[in-house]
């Protein structure tokens, strides 16, 4: 008889913060070696779930269990936010930090240290320091972590939704060998799971009638969207710089049509993010200079980055990578009314992100979907002319990220400049209208 690592049965978990369970009356069997995939709808209780097997989530005053888990071996786990996991400075002392907490011998940790970057595809120098990785070198940073210590079963939350077409098939590669090298378990979330086909056993879905297999052929696909336009000859910039280098990478100098939608891609690591946030006026640049269209600007003289914070506010508006870093309430209602907006411009954007009935959440309780879609209203409830988005569909069922995409271009229509950073190719076809590629 195979043995079994996970057996639930009527599983579920309620947040003490909300009315109704994250997800409940979930079964589930995982045999040792097996892999399985996970899919669903943003909200569905998809993390929340890995987080109960990972013994992430427990009985206590965030929440309560329901039904009934045994887990037999050791878990690691790759969070949604790989930040999240990055503890140490160095990239080789945070990969060995978890095989030094389960007492493997000094000996070996390094030797595990070098196979487990190797096999993600992380090429630096261990002395290398983690806060100046990418989001894509950290989420690949947090799975060798996972590898290094060994984990018997090795949960993977949405692993790839922020990499590059070439860092995704690289990790799903480096998952695979890793999981056909030490016989371990493997559970994944993911929206986009087609990729995955090849090295997964089983697929299911998560919903509110709990957790159902589906076949490969019933895995949803790239959803259609209508195309990206072209930019019409004569458009001013709205943002544009000469020879402006941020606090990190080369000189950039680029030029961002108003009233359009560009995209800002390239390889993971290349400083894309940097630049958005140069862009945004968040951050110091060490030289170069940028201009701003009068659309942008309204009256205000001097870079955006000595704006007021309220200024700042009405005229840009920015979507971190990690929409945690965003927050500072405690419900979704006060995140959106923290910067004085009110009324019926908060109602529409609640309503229109399928928000509204998580107005008394906690913020930091929502899936990492309505995580996004929460950071991107309260970018944009003071209507800004400029909107910059970091990775802007991480986290977004079908349905979702065509409304979400649906929305970007509503704004583009109404005249404001929409730039965004993203690996998403169904995305990049419907609102290239312009692209700055990095490298």
């Amino acid at each position: 008889m195979t043995e079994l690592v996970v057996q639930a049965r009527g599983l579920g978990y309620h947040h003490a913060t909300r009315r109704v369970p994250a997800f409940t009356g979930v079964d589930l069997d995982l045999a040792a070696g097996e892999r399985v995939l996970i899919t669903g709808d943003s909200g569905s209780g998809k993390s929340t779930l890995l987080a109960v097997i990972a013994g992430l989530a427990t009985d206590g005053e965030e929440g309560r269990n329901l039904g009934h888990i045994i887990v037999n071996g050791t878990v690691g786990m790759v969070m949604q936010d790989p930040e999240a996991q990055t503890i140490l400075t160095r990239v080789g002392d945070d990969v060995a930090f978890g095989a030094e907490n389960l007492g493997v011998p000094r000996e070996e940790i390094w030797s595990r240290v070098d196979n487990a970057l190797d096999a993600v595809g992380l090429d630096v120098p261990l002395d290398h320091v983690t806060s100046h990785l990418s989001g894509g070198q950290k989420q690949r940073l947090a799975l060798a972590g996972v590898i290094a210590m060994g984990a018997s079963i090795i949960i993977l939350d949405e692993p790839t939704a922020n990499l590059d077409p070439g860092g995704r098939d690289e990790i799903i590669a480096a998952v695979d060998r890793a999981c056909r090298r030490t016989g371990a378990s493997l559970i994944v979330v993911e929206h986009r799971p087609r990729p995955w086909a090849g090295v997964i056993d089983a697929f299911y879905r998560l919903d509110e009638t709990g957790l159902n297999r589906i076949s490969a052929d019933d895995l949803p696909g790239v959803p259609e969207l209508p195309p990206a336009r072209s930019v019409l000859s004569g458009t001013i910039p709205a943002v544009e710089t000469r020879n402006l280098r941020p606090t990190w990478g080369p000189a950039r100098t680029v030029r961002i049509p108003q009233g359009y939608s560009t995209v800002i891609t390239g390889a993971n690591g290349t400083g894309k993010t940097t630049l958005a946030l140069a862009l945004s006026g968040l951050t110091k640049t060490a030289s170069g200079e940028a201009y701003y269209s009068d659309d942008i600007r309204r009256s205000l003289t001097g870079p955006p980055l000595k704006w007021s914070s309220r200024d700042l506010a009405q005229r840009i508006g920015y979507v971190f990578q990690d929409p945690e870093h965003q927050f500072v309430t405690s419900t979704v209602q006060d995140e959106m009314e923290l910067s004085g907006a009110r009324g019926e411009r908060v109602d529409k954007l609640l309503a229109r992100l399928r928000l509204d009935h998580l107005r008394q959440a906690n913020p930091f309780t929502l899936s990492g979907g309505e995580k996004r879609r929460l950071s991107v209203a309260t970018a944009l409830v003071n209507a800004p002319r400029l909107v910059v988005l970091d990775e802007p569909t991480f986290g977004q069922d079908d349905r979702t990220f065509v409304e979400l995409v649906g929305l970007i271009r509503e704004l583009t229509e109404d005249g404001v400049t929409v730039v965004s950073i993203t690996h998403d190719e169904a995305f990049i076809a419907s609102l290239g209208d312009h692209r700055e590629v990095l490298t």
